[in-house]
């Protein structure tokens, strides 16, 4: 039996981290956080959550960046705001939350099969190919890559009333210049 070992020492944490993070959110408010417990309170999601969001923003400002973008509770985090309404020291908790979404997608640690990576990544392919999101096409990549190509056929009877209704096409939508749609992406990767 291997024992593993939870403790993490000094040299091991990114003392970096938090400026990254930082930089990436816009949030220069991060080290004013009191652990109040406020943001976690308020969560509607919490209770589904790994680490709660006060312990997010610590393993941020402490430098735990694998714990952080490992957590399941930046994926589960639901964008309604409502912890950065209420912080006293107002962080912005949820573009934290999304700053530290879109690093785990870079450096490729999300859960692979946890659909809302999956979902993200087939997204930012389809707009940057088409310029355009065709749900159709975005649903049914999710499940056949999050690997529950069963959960399709739950979806099925609504996908056919969406198009019935057309809400919903099988048509891949486009953007009529693709070309500037490129230069545009291009430019903001050299920027970066």
């Amino acid at each position: 039996m291997e024992i593993q070992r939870k403790v993490k020492y000094e040299e091991e944490l990114d003392r970096t981290f938090s400026e990254v993070i930082k930089t990436m959110s816009g949030d220069n408010e991060l080290d004013h956080c009191i652990q109040c417990g406020t943001c976690s309170s308020s969560c509607p999601m919490s209770v589904y959550m790994d680490y709660p969001p006060r312990k997010i923003i610590a393993l941020v400002k402490n430098g735990f960046k694998d714990e952080a973008l490992r957590s399941f509770t930046i994926w589960l985090c639901p964008s309604c705001y409502t912890c950065q309404v209420r912080c006293p020291a107002k962080i912005k908790i949820t573009d934290v939350m999304y700053a530290l979404k879109r690093l785990a997608i870079q450096e490729k640690v999300y859960p692979s099969r946890f659909s809302i990576p999956v979902l993200d990544r087939e997204m930012s392919k389809m707009i940057a190919k088409n310029g355009r999101n065709s749900e159709l096409w975005v649903v049914l990549k999710l499940y056949l890559k999050s690997r529950k190509p069963l959960g399709l056929l739950k979806m099925a009877p609504m996908g056919l009333k969406l198009m019935k209704t057309g809400r919903m096409s099988l048509k891949k939508e486009s953007i009529k210049d693709k070309k500037q749609l490129r230069t545009l992406l291009k430019a903001l990767k050299e920027e970066a």
